[in-house]
């Protein structure tokens, strides 16, 4: 079993274990690096004396099964639909009032001007049946630089295969027993990114032995009124096996919901536990990219810190 277990993110279906293990080990042996063990990233990323297991614990390719793609969320079964609208309401509300780029911040506003109602005509909140709300996500320059055909197919999948992972309990369990294969008694950090979170924190209620570390980048846990009400087991807290906890999050990164989430995951923590969260880290053009998320040393340092202790 893996020393170091990953869990990636949202549209990653036309990768592969290898080929993401390619991309993050060097960006983790970096931030590792910095963070002042370079004898720890060696072990991470070049073979040599004593290489540390790391490994992609891979389940992109569930989502290229036939009705898995998520062409569209018209697509979608009426309950996923809903929260894939609500999903892309809540990313572009984030924009609005968190983004550090102004022009950000007003094509935020702009877009929810359209989606919100009328007062004269309406009640209160967003108009209900909205199906234009991942259209406007689309065009916030975070996305706007795919081009808006790309743009518009990468919000569909991130929020299709976010909703179904939530939402579809064979999908739910088959992702998370790929991460617990990985998993043994020599596993020391899971680290999970953007949706991968979500299976990390999950995946580590079911541990039935100690790890020591647990990363979740780019996390969308903090979603209250989505996440949040969907995560199991509830009520949401500490995985009860996990020593300690680190949280990281850009504040650009719409997807991230909340950088500090101990006010939410606190419950049933162990006397002995760290909870770690309420870093922003700075990645640039890419907020959610999880290569610049791997490279830092708010990363390398936990990560470090462990796999020295283990020797």
């Amino acid at each position: 079993m893996a020393t170091i277990v990953l869990v990636h993110g949202i549209a990653q279906e036309q990768y592969s274990a290898d080929l993401l293990e390619s991309k993050w080990l060097p960006a983790l042996a970096g931030g590792v690096r910095t963070a002042g063990f370079p004898e720890i990233a060696d072990r991470i990323w070049r073979a040599g004396p004593g290489t540390i297991d790391a490994r992609m614990a891979f389940y992109g390719h569930l989502f290229l099964r036939p009705g898995m793609q998520g062409g569209g969320v018209e697509e979608l079964p009426p309950e996923q639909a809903k929260l894939a609208e609500q999903l892309s309401l809540e990313w572009l509300e984030r924009a609005e009032t968190r983004a550090s780029n102004e022009e950000q911040r007003q094509t935020a506003a702009i877009e929810l001007a359209h989606l919100r109602p009328d007062p004269a005509r309406e009640a209160q909140g967003i108009r209900s049946g909205v199906r234009v709300a991942w259209k406007s996500l689309a065009r916030l320059r975070w996305f706007a630089t795919l081009g808006n055909a790309f743009a518009e197919r990468f919000v569909l999948r991130a929020l299709s295969q976010a909703t179904r992972y939530l939402t579809d309990d064979a999908l739910r369990a088959e992702i998370q027993q790929i991460v617990l294969d990985q998993i043994g008694d020599d596993t020391r950090v899971l680290l999970g990114h953007s949706l991968g979170s979500i299976v990390a924190y999950e995946v580590a209620h079911r541990l039935d032995r100690p790890l020591p570390l647990l990363i979740t980048l780019g996390s969308p846990l903090g979603v209250d009124t989505l996440v949040l009400p969907r995560l199991r087991p509830q009520p949401p807290s500490f995985p009860p096996r996990v020593r300690r906890w680190v949280n990281v999050a850009d504040r650009d990164d719409l997807v991230a919901a909340e950088p500090n989430l101990a006010s939410l995951f606190a419950m049933a923590m162990p006397r002995d536990a760290i909870f770690e969260g309420g870093y922003t880290v700075e990645n640039g053009a890419k907020p959610h990219d999880a290569d610049f998320y791997l490279g830092k040393e708010h990363i390398g340092r936990p990560v470090g810190q462990v796999l020295s202790a283990m020797g």
